[in-house]
């Protein structure tokens, strides 16, 4: 598949996390790709991902709830588990690129408002003050455990 961008990635990264146990909707792929990237793709790349995946016959859409199809699952499987975004995205890009479909499909072409609907759905259950799971964890400050010296002030025990 040629040219791959990483917006295509993200996506087709971003459909597995969401589309594992039931097809996602779009403002779920939207924020899976929010949690993986960092950032919100804009609406034309997205919408030109989503129509390059599904011509070649990686994303189906069946009432509007996206899936991935078994050679994508290929693609995004066997990932490493203790590596980074970066190197996750990196991976799944280098087999993306070495994938070619033995026919092309017909493209699934959205409209410029449903992908900016699906951007506000997103945008508005992040201002939500609920507990996101889906959200990462901050990472455990590297200072706080110095080896020795547990849950005491350095010097306040004294040996008698």
């Amino acid at each position: 598949m040629h040219p791959v961008h990483d917006v295509d990635v993200v996506i087709l990264m971003a459909t597995a996390l969401c589309a594992k146990k039931r097809p996602a909707e779009l403002a779920e792929i939207v924020a899976a790709a929010d949690l993986i990237q960092g950032l919100i793709p804009y609406e034309s790349k997205l919408g030109n991902a989503i129509a390059q995946l599904s011509r070649h016959g990686l994303l189906l859409c069946e009432n509007d709830r996206w899936t991935l199809t078994p050679p994508a699952l290929t693609i995004v499987a066997d990932q490493p588990r203790k590596a980074e975004m970066p190197e996750r995205i990196a991976a799944v890009k280098e087999k993306l690129a070495a994938y070619f479909p033995h026919k092309l499909h017909p493209a699934i072409e959205l409209s410029a408002q449903q992908l900016a609907d699906a951007v506000q759905a997103h945008k508005a259950t992040k201002k939500v003050p609920v507990k996101n799971l889906a959200m990462p964890k901050p990472k455990a400050d590297a200072h706080f455990k110095v080896e020795g010296r547990w849950r005491c002030a350095p010097g306040a025990r004294t040996r008698k």
